[in-house]
């Protein structure tokens, strides 16, 4: 065995000396690439997966998939060398599903040459786990590669494509007498509250006006799936995520956090079976691997076509011109997840229930805020700030923002104005028809201020979670529109630009540095600097550095609109190179 990562070495070194799941297994931690075979190796068979970030979930949201654009999507060549020097019957192959669409095909047709030229058949399928007896619909892809005779791929053991229709094994089932002596209570945080109400399989979008909430907290796919996302007891569960955030499910339908030993559970890693490290780097391993139960059946196939070795029962298989109805199965669940979600919103009295959304609209108001250097905004001061001085007035017409720093010397100037709608004629959650900001100084604190004021009383007068909510999440079309109009002409030739991003100039598309220069009249000089200046507005920018993803060169501006806050991951990444 070969693994790269040391904390994940420890365990597989732990259970090949003191268990019998790995007995005699030799582990090296090293690079692929530097693994170079002892020359009398001999290998009947090799399995691997390598890592699949490239080509991901994640790595689609972040700003499209790199495929074999990054190193990590290369690898496979690697596989490919050692298919060449050890010369083993076959192999078996694994990958995210989403390899097959990377660079529009090319890295898949690249993947599939490069083990055909090695001199293998190959066969290959997306299969979900679910189908095959885990307790966890997981889709990948696998290939199996043979240099004699035929494959085809196991009929689902489980589920509808089964031949005997056995009912999928459920999470309920999987994690029962489980020990759970570690679990911890309830989850904590600005979400952890919505969890409680949120029915069994569902997950954030309980909250969103798609679902009929009456409260709506977010936008409709404004999240990853499994944000705050409940595992359902009669069900199989989501896919287990290596990586996640604090509100990253399944989570139990008891509304806390599943601990490890049921984690494993659910992806069949078995009980006695010891992972070494902390919960996360737990979490790691076991959304990292494929479920034991899965690569069980797939072994099983294996042994008896390729190596003829007679089983003691009889497996069947899929020919290879039938289709399996997990896709269709998963694009029919809306339609059941929207009733769900209806008939818990039935019992829950909202109308009396006693909560933080505060919707009684304010007139004239003033307050002081402090804004801090990591985009912090605050009630009180801490650190350093900018102290910045707020108006409101609301009326059912509009909402009226006025912002200005507070500063020795800073003269109350209405400089600009941004003008704030629904677009197309859309309707939003707010109790008005538009809203204005406006600055009282040309500053960038003050700019920034004005859409942390907006955003902290959308919050707190409509309950949703930030302005990503209301406009909507970057890769689907924007539900806002806004406009920024100068009352005083500026000095500062980053104005102008600046209002053309307010208008979404170059928004949401991941471009080219000199398809920049050209939607925003600036020099070839001044690229990297104008977006070091957004940065500094709280504008989240993306580029190869900080989102590997992202072509070398090219830029992704989110959003019209300013999202960074102490919170934000792209806060603690630099545009520029690491040796500029």
């Amino acid at each position: 065995m070969v693994e790269v990562e040391k904390k994940y070495a420890r365990t597989l070194e732990l259970n090949a000396k003191h268990r019998s799941s790995l007995p005699g297994t030799k582990v090296l931690c090293q690079d692929i690439r530097s693994y170079v075979p002892e020359t009398d190796l001999k290998v009947d068979f090799i399995i691997g997966g390598p890592p699949c970030q490239t080509f991901s979930a994640a790595g689609r949201r972040a700003a499209g998939v790199p495929g074999t654009s990054d190193p990590r999507g290369t690898l496979f060549e690697e596989y490919v060398r050692l298919l060449v020097a050890l010369r083993p019957r076959g192999f078996l192959f694994e990958n995210v599903y989403g390899m097959m669409g990377a660079q529009e095909g090319e890295a898949w047709q690249a993947v599939k040459s490069a083990f055909k030229s090695a001199g293998y058949w190959i066969q290959y399928r997306i299969l979900d786990a679910a189908d095959y007896g885990v307790p966890q619909h997981r889709e990948r892809i696998f290939v199996v590669g043979y240099q004699e005779g035929q494959y085809l791929f196991p009929r689902p053991t489980h589920g509808p494509d089964s031949e005997d229709h056995e009912p999928y094994f459920t999470a309920g089932s999987a994690v029962e007498g489980v020990d759970v002596s570690d679990a911890t209570l309830g989850l904590r945080g600005q979400y952890g509250y919505l969890l409680q109400d949120i029915p069994p399989g569902l997950n954030y979008s309980f909250y969103t006006e798609k679902m009929g909430h009456p409260r709506p907290v977010f936008g409709w796919r404004s999240k990853f799936s499994d944000f705050l996302y409940k595992a359902d007891p009669d069900a199989p569960v989501r896919t287990i995520k290596a990586q996640g955030g604090q509100y990253t499910g399944p989570f139990s339908w008891d509304n806390r956090p599943l601990t490890v030993n049921e984690l494993k559970r659910l992806q069949t890693i078995p009980d006695a079976y010891e992972l070494v490290g902390n919960r996360q780097v737990c979490i790691e391993q076991i959304g990292n691997s494929v479920p034991p139960q899965m690569a069980r059946i797939l072994a099983l196939s294996i042994l008896d076509q390729v190596f003829n070795v007679a089983l003691p029962f009889e497996l069947k298989y899929l020919p290879q011109d039938e289709s399996l109805g997990f896709r269709q199965r998963k694009r029919q669940k809306t339609d059941e997840y929207v009733q769900k979600a209806q008939a818990a919103i039935a019992r829950i009295d909202y109308a009396n229930e006693s909560t933080h959304v505060n919707r009684q609209s304010q007139s004239r108001q003033q307050t002081t805020r402090y804004l801090t250097e990591q985009f912090g905004w605050l009630s009180a001061t801490r650190g350093r700030c900018s102290t910045m001085r707020v108006q409101y007035d609301f009326t059912a017409s509009q909402w009226l923002f006025q912002v200005h720093q507070v500063e020795e010397g800073t003269d109350y100037i209405e400089s600009y104005e941004i003008l704030i709608s629904p677009k197309n004629g859309n309707t939003w959650i707010l109790p008005t028809q538009s809203v204005k900001l406006i600055a009282g100084d040309f500053s960038g604190s003050t700019f920034t201020s004005l859409w942390k004021a907006f955003e902290e009383k959308l919050v707190e007068i409509t309950g949703i979670a930030d302005l990503v909510q209301l406009n909507g999440y970057y890769q689907y079309p924007s539900r806002l529109q806004a406009r920024l109009n100068f009352l005083v002409m500026p000095q500062d030739g980053l104005w102008p630009i600046t209002a053309a991003i307010v208008k979404s100039t170059g928004v949401a598309k991941q471009l080219s540095g000199a398809d920049f220069q050209t939607l925003l009249n600036l020099s070839e000089q001044n690229v990297l600097p104008f977006f070091e200046q957004l940065r500094r507005l709280g504008y989240e920018i993306r580029n190869h550095n900080t989102n590997p993803q992202i072509r070398t060169g090219d830029y992704l501006i989110p959003y019209a609109f300013p999202t960074l806050n102490p919170r934000s991951v792209q806060l603690r990444k630099s545009l520029r190179d690491a040796d500029r």
